[in-house]
């Protein structure tokens, strides 16, 4: 079965890691190569690394 909670926090962690790393990109102005390289690595490094990483269940939350 296909969980799409996995699905949805990779998504929203690769807009975030996106989001921020176009905003450090754009605070001179200009967007060079080397810039889209570094949000391209930062969206799909959170893509993989937020879906990898499993969810955690309700009994781990509430054991701190």
């Amino acid at each position: 079965m296909i969980n799409v909670g996995s699905f949805a926090k990779a998504i929203v962690a690769a807009l975030a890691a996106g989001t921020g790393a176009l905003a450090q990109a754009m605070a001179d102005g200009v967007i060079v190569q080397g810039e889209w390289v570094t949000t391209a690595l930062a969206v799909l490094g959170a893509l993989g690394i937020t879906y990898v990483v499993p969810n955690a269940k309700q009994s781990d939350v509430s054991q701190r």
